[in-house]
């Protein structure tokens, strides 16, 4: 489950705006805008917030949930590590 503050943390760690994440996730500026707003879990339409975490997981963001393995515990977000390329 995805909180606001997470969203807006995720948002920040890739160093977009609101407009820019809602035309990355095909959905409008004011779900984004009452998404990040939340105070606690988000609400709203299940295609809508799947369409913005596939956005956030394309720009290489993984959204962290309550109970899952990270070093810091509780919620949280954090960036992928990038792949590895191959020698050329």
């Amino acid at each position: 489950m995805l909180t606001g503050a997470q969203l807006r943390a995720a948002r920040s760690l890739i160093g977009i705006d609101q407009k820019t994440l809602a035309d990355q996730a095909g959905v409008s500026l004011p779900t984004v805008q009452r998404m990040e707003a939340s105070p606690g879990i988000v609400r709203g339409v299940v295609d809508s917030l799947t369409k913005i975490v596939e956005a956030l997981d394309r720009a290489g963001v993984e959204l962290i949930g309550e109970g899952a393995v990270s070093s810091g515990g509780g919620r949280g977000v954090r960036l992928k590590k990038p792949p590895e390329r191959a020698e050329e």
